[in-house]
């Protein structure tokens, strides 16, 4: 089936829609068909084009795009279940391939969270939560994990003290795409931001409540909070930065 994708549709960049339900976590369903891989696998073939719907409004806007996209191979990838609950679109937009978009930056964010998929609910409530604690947090969505959005994410990396990213897959997927573009544009060679990729645990999930295994796998606002704290910078005594007592997980 691998060979198939690779060999009659990506080789030849022919305009082939993808639809893969069940991205991440199913519960009931199991390991057999929990959405881990298909960033890892998709992600690294040439002329493919990769999206995750972080709701429901996002899927509409998705579907319309992947339509209207001609020029190759394209996939989308949604959840099993309910959406979030989000005001739905009469009709789907079209996006600009490889364009994330900010959902909100306060003034003087330290940190950077950059969602893929529906772990953006999440990373908002993980940032109220830090908030709370004094900490401003830039919320994004990047939407598309391949092609990336360079301009994003360069400025994230630029302007943040932490950086981190949040996938419904595996290891070697979108946080790994993110980490090889900071490595080749030099992103980490100053040293001024620390990057955490947060994925699903490398093991198979077995049956549970969906929340109750993203919780287990640090995925839920709460283990988003904690890498985020645990990363964070320990205060130097020649500057003035509030200093942030790291939590065990």
């Amino acid at each position: 089936a691998y060979d198939q994708v690779v060999h009659d549709v990506a080789l030849q960049n022919l305009p082939v829609r993808f639809c893969l339900d069940r991205a991440g976590l199913v519960g009931a369903d199991g390991a057999t068909h929990a959405g881990a891989f298909d960033l890892a696998y998709l992600c690294c073939l040439p002329n493919m084009t990769v999206m995750a719907a972080a709701d429901e409004a996002e899927l509409v806007h998705m579907v319309a795009t992947a339509h209207a996209h001609d020029s190759g191979p394209i996939a989308l990838r949604y959840p099993r279940g309910e959406g979030v609950g989000v005001e739905m679109p009469e009709r789907g937009e079209v996006l600009a391939i490889g364009r994330g978009r900010v959902i909100r930056r306060p003034e003087g964010a330290r940190v950077a969270l950059l969602s893929l998929g529906t772990r953006l609910a999440e990373a908002l409530k993980a940032a109220d939560a830090l908030a709370a604690e004094g900490i401003a947090v830039t919320v994004a969505d990047a939407r598309f994990a391949k092609p990336l959005d360079e301009d994003l994410i360069l400025d994230l990396a630029g302007s943040h003290e932490v950086l981190v990213t949040l996938e419904e897959g595996s290891v070697g997927g979108f946080g790994a795409m993110v980490l090889h573009l900071l490595a080749a544009k030099g992103a980490l060679d100053a040293g001024t931001v620390r990057v955490r990729t947060m994925t699903l645990p490398d093991t198979y999930q077995d049956h549970d409540k969906p929340e109750k295994m993203y919780a287990e796998a640090g995925l839920d606002a709460h283990g988003i909070q904690n890498t985020v704290l645990n990363a964070m910078p320990a205060k130097r005594d020649d500057d003035n930065v509030v200093s942030v007592r790291r939590r065990q997980r």
